[in-house]
Parts: structure tokens; C-alpha cells; sequence
């Protein structure tokens, strides 16, 4: 089994890879199939989350699939009661069945599915699927990161060049007002997985990532933007671990490793807590 024996090596995480890629696909199908039908919604979190019948269906491909093929796995999925089982776990699957709900169900194509395979608190392997865009970002531990096929890297802006940064209004008046002039801030992106694929992608140059993100909202899109030539830390420029027991996080930011620490040196405003 795949970080079953580390003592033998590098792990090849490639047969997880293929396997959530697979899962991920089954999923992104039935979810679309549901986009733009308007399926019943419930709401979560005290009526601060909407889930609809296509995350519920999105869910249970991914559990039938993933569960059945790695059975000593563990499991995390925004869909599914937390079972503090995941804690003894070293290699889990890290689930998130639709990030962009709200998104979806406003028919807007800015979701995916997100998959991770995480392993000693780090993702090894990702998988982004965006059906409504016809795209998939995928990356492994050790390799490449890649969108439909194809070598994605993080932007290079010019020394003194414009910033796309994508983050909320008030986030971005957080910058200190020395770099703000540089700062062009970019539409929101409602699915926070895919705004991390689009900084992998080089599409935009960073974002801001208000606090209480969760795991799953994460683990695939922080891999995939790792191997792309960026990182995504919090303010003190920490990486993030996943399945601890608590799985939020604090203000986080992600861009290239070049671009971070002038990012990170001038958010000093924005609460950490």
C-alpha cells in the first residue's frame, strides 16, 4: 500500500493519483448533471452554508470509489459527519464533493471537485475537476503540476509591475499602502480550490484566503500550487498541516515563491485571528 513503509523510500503516489482522478471524473458528472436544474438545497452551520442534492450525490460516488479501493485509508469530506478515526490514520482521502456550492447553484461554472490524498499531514496527491469549464488540474508529490494534460507554473511579474490579486474587498484594503498602488484585485472566485489553480496557473499572481478554510477546501489545490512553483502559508509563512483535529485555518496567503514575502511583509493589517 502506497506511505504504508517509508523506511523503503521515495512513495510512487501515482496509482492514488489515477485512482482519485477516476473518482473525481465519477463525481464531476453527477454533479453536473444537477448543474442548472436547480436541485433541493438544505442549509448548514447554523443556515450559514448551503449543500444541495448534487453535493450529497457528488459525495457518495466519491466515498463508494475511494473507500472501497483504499479501505485502511481514512476519510474527511465536508459531506460527511467527521469520524475521529481519520486522527489514527497516517494516509487519508480529503474530499471536498462541490467547492463552490453557492457558486453552482447560482449556475455559475466557477466549482469543481476537489480530492486529495494526504499523508502524514501533507497531500501527495490532487485533483481538481471542473466540469462546467471542460478543466482538470493534477498534481503528485514529487512531480509536475499540470492542467488538462499540460505543465502549469505560478506567474513572474515584472519587479515594479500591476499584482492581480483575487480576495475580497476588504482583504485587499488590508495591503499596506505602499504596495496597494500595484494591487489590481480580480473579480472574487467563489470556489476557493479552483482561485488556487488559477495562481498555479499563472492566471493571477495571489490571493488572500479569509480565516476558517477548511481542509478539504485546500489539500488538493495547496499540492497543485506547490508543484506549480508557488506555496500557500499563513502570515507568519508557515505551511499548512491537514487532519489535525481541528481542520480550519487561520488568514492564509498563496502566490509564487518569489512574489510571497513581499505579500506576506506588507499584510501585517489583516487579523490573524
Amino acid at each position: 500500500m502506497p506511505g504504508s513503509d517509508d523506511r523503503a523510500g521515495p512513495v510512487d503516489w501515482s496509482a492514488d493519483l489515477t485512482l482519485i482522478t477516476e473518482a473525481a471524473r465519477e463525481a464531476g458528472k453527477v454533479a453536473f448533471a444537477h448543474f442548472g436544474q436547480s436541485p433541493e438545497v438544505w442549509w448548514k452551520n447554523e443556515g450559514m452554508s448551503p449543500v444541495s442534492a448534487a453535493d450529497y450525490a457528488a459525495n457518495r460516488v466519491l466515498e463508494e470509489i475511494l473507500r472501497e479501493a483504499r479501505p485502511g485509508y481514512g476519510w474527511l469530506s465536508e459531506e460527511t459527519d467527521d469520524d475521529p478515526d481519520r486522527l489514527t490514520r497516517e494516509t487519508l482521502f480529503v474530499v471536498d464533493p462541490i467547492d463552490g456550492t453557492r457558486a453552482f447553484l447560482a449556475g455559475k461554472r466557477t466549482w469543481c471537485v476537489s480530492v486529495a490524498v494526504v499523508h502524514k499531514g501533507a497531500p501527495v496527491a490532487g485533483i481538481l475537476v471542473a466540469p462546467a469549464l471542460d478543466e482538470e488540474f493534477t498534481a503528485i508529490a514529487g512531480g509536475k503540476a499540470l492542467c488538462n494534460g499540460r505543465d502549469i507554473t505560478v506567474s513572474a511579474p515584472e519587479p515594479e509591475g500591476r499584482l492581480k490579486i483575487a480576495s475580497a474587498q476588504d482583504m485587499v484594503a488590508g495591503i499596506e499602502k505602499s504596495l496597494r498602488p500595484r494591487v489590481e484585485r480580480v473579480e472574487h472566485i467563489p470556489s476557493l480550490a479552483y482561485r488556487l489553480a488559477l495562481v498555479a496557473d499563472g492566471r493571477i499572481d495571489g490571493t488572500l484566503v479569509k480565516q476558517n478554510s477548511h481542509d478539504w477546501d485546500l489539500a488538493a489545490a495547496d499540492l497543485i500550487l506547490s508543484r506549480a512553483g508557488g506555496a500557500l502559508t499563513d502570515l507568519e509563512g508557515r505551511a499548512l498541516v491537514y487532519n489535525r483535529v481541528e481542520v480550519t485555518h487561520p488568514v492564509l496567503c498563496a502566490a509564487s515563491t518569489d512574489l510571497l514575502p513581499l505579500l506576506l511583509s506588507n499584510v501585517t493589517r489583516i487579523p490573524r485571528s
